[in-house]
Formats: C-alpha cells, sequence, structure tokens
C-alpha cells in the first residue's frame, strides 16, 4: 500500500501501550507538551532529562507519541533531505503525504510522523533517546516558528534582567563560551544551540530548548568543573594532542546542566537584551575586542545567527519546510532590532571573554 495520507498511516502503527502509559508533561515558556511512552525505560530516561521542563499542565499545545520497534513494511519511497554547507553523509531522508510528512534517521532507523493531527516517534527508540529529545525539542521550535518567532543558531545565558545569546559558526567557540558565562553568580542557562526570538514593543524575548548541552572534549578540558565527563585515560589522551586537532575534534559528551551547575540554573524564557557573534581567530594577533554592528549592514554575521528550522517544519499554510529554502534575513532584522548586537574579533580568549561577560553582567 502506497502511503498518502496520515490516516493511513495510524492504521499501520499500534500506539495502544503508548495511550495506556503515564504522560510526561512539559512546559517550556509559553509552550506545553504531552508526550506518552511506550517503553517504561524510555519514559523514566526522558523524565529525567526533561526535569527542569517539567509542570502540570491541563491542555497541551502538542502531543507526542513514542512506540518501540515498529517499521513500515513495505518502506516508503524516501527522499534524501540535503545538508547544510559544510556537512557531510546522509543523515534525514523523508516521504511527504498530503497531510503530513514522514522522516527517517538513516543511521538508525528512527521514524517520526510530523503532521497537525498526529506526531509519533517510531522504531529504535529506546536505544537511541537523544533522538526523541530532538524530536521533542522540533516541535517546541515549530509551534513558535508559527506563531512568528526566530530560530537563531546561538546559545543564550540570562540574570532575569539581561540576557546574553552567543553565536557564530558551527565549531567557533559559542558553547564554551556560554558555559564559562554559567560560572558568573546569578546566571542561568537557557539554550546550548538553538535560541528564539521574537521583537516586543520596546525590547525582545528569547525562548530556548529543553536540551542539554553536547559538548567536545576541547570545552571539557577548559573547565575545571567538567572534570568527571572524562576518564583519567582519555584525559591524558586528548592533553597530549596538538590545539589544533583538540580544537577540530568532534566527540559529544552530554552536559546536564544540574550536575554541574546545581539546581535552579536552567530558566527558558528571558528577556533578549544582548547578541555576540563570534567572528575571533586562533591565529590573530590581536587582543580579543568586542564592537556594536548594524546587522543590516553585515549580512555575513547575520549569516552567522540565522538557522533553518529543518524538514520538520510545517508552515500555518500545511505546506511543509523544502531542504533548499533559506531563512529570512529581514524577519531576523525585525526580531532583534531592539537588541545591542556586537562582533567578537581578534584572538580566541576564552578568559578575556569571561571578563568581558562579568561587565556585562554587573552593568
Amino acid at each position: 500500500m502506497t502511503l498518502t495520507h496520515v490516516a493511513q498511516l495510524r492504521g499501520r502503527l499500534d500506539l495502544t501501550r503508548a495511550e495506556a502509559a503515564e504522560p510526561l508533561d512539559l512546559r517550556v515558556g509559553e509552550v506545553t507538551l504531552r508526550i506518552y511512552c511506550e517503553s517504561g525505560e524510555l519514559e523514566d530516561e526522558l523524565a529525567d532529562y526533561f526535569r527542569a521542563a517539567r509542570g502540570a499542565i491541563s491542555q497541551p499545545d502538542i502531543t507526542i507519541f513514542v512506540v518501540e520497534g515498529q517499521s513500515l513494511d513495505p518502506a516508503p519511497d524516501w527522499q534524501a533531505w540535503a545538508r547544510e554547507p559544510g556537512k557531510s553523509g546522509r543523515k534525514d531522508a523523508i516521504h511527504d503525504l498530503v497531510d503530513g510528512r514522514l522522516v527517517h534517521k538513516v543511521r538508525t532507523g528512527v521514524t517520526f510522523v510530523q503532521s497537525p493531527d498526529l506526531m509519533v516517534a517510531f522504531g529504535p527508540v529506546t536505544a537511541n533517546p537523544n533522538q526523541v529529545v530532538n524530536f521533542v525539542n522540533t516541535q517546541v521550535l515549530s509551534l513558535c516558528l508559527r506563531n512568528g518567532w526566530d530560530i537563531c543558531h546561538a546559545a543564550a545565558v540570562t540574570d532575569g534582567t539581561r540576557s546574553l545569546a552567543v553565536a557564530g559558526l558551527s565549531g567557533g567557540g559559542k558553547s564554551t563560551s556560554i558555559l564559562r558565562m554559567m560560572d558568573l553568580e546569578g546566571t542561568a542557562f537557557v539554550t546550548n544551540d538553538r535560541l528564539l526570538c521574537r521583537a516586543t514593543e520596546s525590547g525582545a524575548e528569547g525562548l530556548g530548548i529543553p536540551k542539554h548541552p553536547r559538548i567536545n572534549p576541547g570545552t571539557i578540558l577548559g573547565n575545571a568543573r567538567m572534570a568527571g565527563l572524562l576518564s583519567e585515560t582519555r584525559r591524558a589522551e586528548l592533553m597530549a594532542m596538538p590545539a589544533d586537532e583538540l580544537w577540530d575534534l568532534e566527540e559529544k559528551y552530554d552536559l546536564i546542566i544540574p550536575q554541574i551547575y546545581g539546581p535552579n540554573r536552567i530558566r527558558y524564557a528571558a528577556p533578549l537584551t544582548d547578541f555576540w557573534v563570534l567572528n575571533w581567530s586562533r591565529g590573530a594577533d590581536r587582543v580579543t575586542m568586542i564592537q556594536d554592528v548594524d546587522l543590516a549592514s553585515r549580512p555575513d554575521l547575520l549569516g552567522a545567527i540565522m538557522k533553518s528550522p529543518g524538514p520538520f517544519f510545517q508552515r500555518s499554510d500545511g505546506q511543509f519546510q523544502q531542504d533548499d529554502a533559506q531563512p529570512d534575513p529581514e524577519g531576523y532584522l525585525r526580531a532583534l532590532r531592539h537588541v545591542r548586537v556586537q562582533e567578537v574579533t581578534g584572538r580566541v580568549d576564552f578568559d578575556a571573554l569571561a571578563h568581558l561577560g562579568r561587565d556585562l553582567f554587573d552593568g
């Protein structure tokens, strides 16, 4: 049978055990979600991961089903989803329905149903909890996009009055930078890689997503708080690597914010006041500096901030995002028009950046 509608798909999936499970309710700013997870083991893992977002809700904006071990036979006619520039290998494949979309993770076999009426993660989900976490977060992002927010490729912290977002090219140091700001007293983690922004009458608001940072070894080695994330053997191996090789190493570790920084250090919704774009270099001779910029005249910096919503995004008119679609610069300029944007130049120096951050939050 060729899949053309979500109703046909629902007939081929057994959601019975998921529907009977105790729901997991989440609140992220103004967005509420309810997750029905078939696997008790996975539900416990998700409940722990999303602990800072858990809260009682009445009627959720988003309902997600997570079912283990099911597949579609025969498989749909999958179409490859083009990756962003600089990324290689196949990651996602899609199959569009009249009223929805299937998204398939090529490497793991996990598949997702995306539609206004049905959202499901199925396949080997228990073995790939991070992909379920990402699916949950795509729903937050998609709903907010439909409500007029824009997605920034940025990390952020806040003290409740001021919030600092940090963007830069992939591997530019934004995660390390923002975690150094977490060492400042009174700051709270907002987000590590996706920041939603929206203009208000006199300023802007930011919203993070409930995803803990996934960081590389260089970030860990530069912060004593994170020493426990590496074994002594692996630490010694990494310390012996050349600095350039260590900087480029992709070896992800989960950093669970409460475990490293203590309780009550996460705040997803915050006023957005300041935005730094990292345009520094490891080989530069000049000291680290920040300077005000006008994003309208710096498309290179704006490009580092803008982020495509990816294959899961379905617009209000029912149309899905295509892999060749580009973000709208004008939307970002409107969203950030009341935010102080600064460019960070000179040499890469996280100690200097931490001092600048302290000055910012001290006013």
